[in-house]
């Protein structure tokens, strides 16, 4: 790993875990702010115990919401933007250039147990998923964020997974009522992580979305929180 690389890496670890003063959302229609909360960086206890102190509410109107709201692509950090660090941490024998971008790797994708092969420049099949879909967060709270805070939250490498591109596609801005990763074993790892990011930016489910949440964890009942 390069000096740059590995300095973009640990900046921008730093970066998300900090914890976050967020704005919460309305009680009612009415009302667009509520007092700042301070979130904490990391969570205890099982996902499915952390899932029990989330909010439960509808989806709020998806009105306004462009993907500009979350920055105007990737952030960068030390001249390495976070899609190739995502890259660098996801994929296996990951090479970089002196650009600070990924050239090759394999990803074994966690959504279709299926090996990838990549090569920068010859390779669409990879490409960045927000776990949390950005529109979704949008819906369930991220719309009262400022707009520093949506940057930081879709730079969040706890948000962001190198995936297979078709299945993302297939994803869209699907919660977890709606999609699920084909890859069955990865379900568990997969919803905890949601939940570790609602929980960490004080995000809403919804109740069909927590239902569907909670059939998942049935079966792995001592399913840990990812860190990072």
């Amino acid at each position: 790993m390069s000096l740059r690389l590995r300095r973009a890496i640990i900046v921008l670890l730093s970066l998300a875990g900090l914890a976050l003063v967020i704005m919460r959302a309305a009680p009612d229609a009415t009302t667009q702010t509520a007092a700042p909360a301070q979130v904490a960086s990391d969570a205890a206890g099982s996902a499915a115990g952390v899932l029990e102190t989330l909010a439960v509410k509808g989806r709020a109107p998806k009105t306004g919401y462009t993907r500009d709201q979350f920055g105007s692509g990737w952030a960068t950090v030390n001249g390495c933007d976070t899609r190739n660090i995502i890259l660098y941490r996801d994929l296996a024998n990951a090479a970089i250039n002196e650009k600070c971008e990924v050239t090759s790797g394999t990803l074994h994708d966690p959504y279709t147990a299926k090996p990838i092969e990549f090569s920068r420049g010859a390779s669409a099949d990879i490409q960045i998923d927000h776990v949390v879909a950005l529109s979704n967060s949008w819906q369930t709270g991220s719309q009262y964020f400022t707009r520093a805070q949506r940057v930081q939250l879709a730079n969040d490498p706890l948000e962001l997974l190198a995936v297979d591109g078709p299945a993302n596609q297939q994803k869209g801005d699907g919660d977890a009522a709606t999609w699920l990763p084909s890859n069955k074993p990865f379900r568990c790892q997969y919803v905890a992580r949601q939940i570790a990011i609602k929980q960490k930016y004080a995000l809403w489910v919804t109740s069909a979305e927590k239902d569907a949440i909670q059939t998942v964890l049935n079966a792995c009942p001592g399913q840990a929180l990812p860190a990072k």
